[in-house]
């Protein structure tokens, strides 16, 4: 059943400034994107027609970084996209053709029409390839026009300086409307081809010079850099005739076949997402899509992929945030109710839940996993946590007896681990109980801000969501471990998490405040009573850890003080440390990123926390996710950014689509329905 879902992300009205600012992104499944501004201006580093997933030692590579489109009506030139020659007086598209862009079952759009000229503009990657198709359609009514573009790209890492060396050895074959773009012998060739009437290829390389790059400058870093142009290619369309373009890393053999197969094959794959998610609900269906973005095959690591279908199994991850995360385990164990089972999704969580148990070590899941390389870092010390909570939403959602047993030997020497202490100081304190954390030099809860050597915010010691955390680890291992008939192992789980529960209790109380420490034990020994989010999960999680007769001020506390439209300040404006606003270069953003920055993702365990002290009030927590509704349309187009502002308008931050921000705002709506 064909399904229309459609969303604008700019029109006229809107003016030029936002035609830069907002930006779209396209996935492939395996970790590669397409990603830019509406209006074709490159102003990050990531931004690119074909940013590839390629094996290690390479990871995510800019391999087309821009495409100059211009229409020649009558002898006339007219910009579609924002020139790469791009100074301080930035080339927009020409603002009497452009009428509008829009996600159509979240794919971009663009539609111009000034009258005389009526053209559309779509773009898709196929699934797990490499590969950007666009595709410009002209209207039967429109005039006759000859499209001509000029592709530029610099092969680089996607994280690396624009100003990273620009290769002069570049070398080309050009066989009809195709060209092979090649650079040594570690490089793929990049592929690009014209298909359309007569298409044709005019050689004419040359160094585009000092191209801008606004969002780097904004941002603190190198922001000025060349890129390398082939040549152009041409194609003239009569009303009703298509032309497409098309780059990739894939052998041409794969390339050979109809575009409109590949756009009718992927439309066809996002009804189906949006069928087994039942997404009636238009927000709701522009999640799901966006949701789909961050569950990739990790394609940047083929050893793992073998390994896993050598047992016979399919490796799933989660990437954490477009442009510059790559997969974390935190991220992905707080995104995977969200992303999977809130979207019908199962085989896919189960995949990702048995992909990070063959990395644990330790007793930990990796925190990430570096760009290029295969094997994960472990300086986390909630991630493991969060697996517990993962996998207990897994369990309910599909009562796979199979994979409950098949994990079970690593969950109790992850618990084992704690208790007997493992690495970065995370142990169990044997006076109390609590499980504490922290090593010079590390971040190793979420707030992890760390520049230069400064760790911004620590936490060592007695972290209340780590608590919270592991409480509820605890009883989900004590009563998983009584499912599978081991009565002595839940009875000793049940001791421990008893203890916790009782010291927790008596430990983060802050009675002055009428909220939660968020740090007892730190390193002087003494406790934090800065007011943050972080003990809302002693009341969100499925084990609260939390006295229920506190649970209203806690909440009270945090809908006072931390609640926004975007989510939830990581850090009460009360305190001396707070930060309004999230900009500036990395010191600067680094300095405020947990210090009063919000943080969309938050709002999901309030809301649990809300409905907890509230349960007949689903409709007041319905209306606290409309500001992150309405943030679908602005920023980058179609998700939810990572963070904002602190204070209105709270402007959005950071990653223009984040997991685990989708996740929550999805899992919310659909919970409230």
């Amino acid at each position: 059943m064909s399904r229309t879902l459609n969303l604008r992300g700019w029109s006229r009205d809107d003016g030029a400034d936002a035609l830069v600012a907002r930006e779209w992104l396209v996935t492939n499944g395996a970790g590669g994107y397409a990603s830019g501004t509406i209006a074709g201006v490159t102003t990050r580093r990531y931004h690119g027609l074909l940013i590839a997933a390629l094996p290690v030692p390479l990871g995510r590579t800019v391999m087309l970084n821009h495409l100059q489109e211009h229409l020649i009506v009558e002898g006339k030139v007219q910009r579609l996209s924002g020139d790469e020659l791009q100074q301080e007086d930035v080339k927009l598209p020409d603002l009497d053709l452009i009428d509008e862009f829009r996600l159509e079952l979240g794919l971009p759009v663009w539609s111009f029409d000034n009258g005389v000229v009526k053209l559309t503009k779509r773009l898709l990657m196929p699934y797990l390839q490499n590969t950007t198709y666009v595709t410009w359609e002209l209207a039967s009514d429109s005039c006759p026009v000859r499209l001509e573009l000029r592709p530029s790209l610099h092969f680089r890492p996607h994280e690396h300086d624009v100003r990273s060396k620009l290769a002069h050895d570049y070398t080309v074959q050009v066989e009809g409307s195709r060209l092979t773009i090649s650079e040594g012998d570690e490089m793929p060739p990049l592929h690009l081809a014209l298909d359309g009437a007569d298409a044709s290829v005019e050689r004419d390389q040359r160094i585009v010079p000092e191209v801008l790059y606004r969002m780097e400058r904004s941002r603190g870093y190198r922001h000025e850099g060349a890129l390398w142009t082939p040549g152009t290619l041409a194609v003239d369309l009569i009303p009703g005739s298509t032309a497409t373009f098309v780059s990739s890393t894939e052998p041409w053999s794969v390339l050979d076949c109809d575009p409109r197969e590949r756009f009718a094959a992927e439309r066809q794959r996002r009804e189906q997402l949006l069928e087994r998610a039942e997404a009636e609900d238009d927000e709701i269906a522009t999640l799901v899509l966006a949701a789909d973005q961050f569950v990739i095959l990790p394609a940047t690591r083929p050893a793992l992929i073998a390994s896993m279908h050598a047992s016979g199994d399919e490796p799933r991850t989660v990437i954490a945030g477009y442009h510059w995360f790559t997969d974390w385990g935190r991220d992905t164990m707080i995104s995977l109710e969200g992303l999977t089972l809130s979207t019908g999704r199962y085989r896919e969580a189960g995949s990702i839940l048995r992909t990070f148990a063959g990395y644990v070590r330790d007793g930990l899941i990796p925190n990430m996993f570096p760009e290029g390389e295969s094997d994960g870092v472990y300086h986390t010390a909630d991630a493991t946590m969060w697996y517990f909570h993962a996998l207990q939403r897994y369990f309910v959602a599909t009562a796979d007896a199979g994979t409950l047993r098949q994990l079970l030997p690593i969950l109790n020497d992850i618990i084992d681990h704690h208790l007997r202490g493992t690495r970065f100081g995370i142990a169990v304190d044997p006076r109390d109980g609590l499980l504490r954390q922290g090593e010079g030099g590390y971040q190793l809860t979420w707030m992890d801000a760390k520049c230069d050597g400064w760790v911004v915010t620590p936490r060592r010691g007695k972290a209340v969501e780590i608590n919270a955390l592991f409480y509820n680890a605890l009883r989900l291992l004590e009563e998983w471990s009584r499912t599978e008939g081991d009565e002595e192992r839940a009875l000793k789980l049940a001791e421990h998490a008893e203890r916790t529960r009782a010291s927790f209790n008596d430990r983060f109380w802050y009675e002055e405040g009428g909220y939660l420490y968020d740090v007892v034990d730190g390193e002087d020994e003494s406790s934090d009573a800065a007011l943050r989010p972080n003990q809302i999960f002693s009341i969100s999680l499925d084990h609260p850890v939390l006295d229920q007769n506190r649970w209203q001020a806690v909440v009270d506390v945090v809908q006072r003080e931390l609640l926004t439209p975007a989510g939830l300040r990581s850090l009460a404006r009360s305190h001396p440390d707070y930060k309004p606003s999230y900009d500036g270069d990395l010191r600067t953003r680094d300095a405020a990123y947990h210090q009063g920055t919000v943080w969309s993702w938050l709002i999901g365990p309030f809301i649990d926390a809300w409905i907890k002290v509230h349960p007949e009030d689903r409709r007041g927590a319905r209306q606290m996710l409309r500001g992150l509704e309405a943030h679908l349309g602005e920023a980058g187009v179609g998700s939810i950014s990572e963070v904002f502002d602190a204070e209105p308008p709270f402007a959005p931050r950071g990653c223009i689509a984040q997991a685990w921000g989708v996740a929550e705002l999805l899992r919310c709506l659909k919970s409230l329905q």
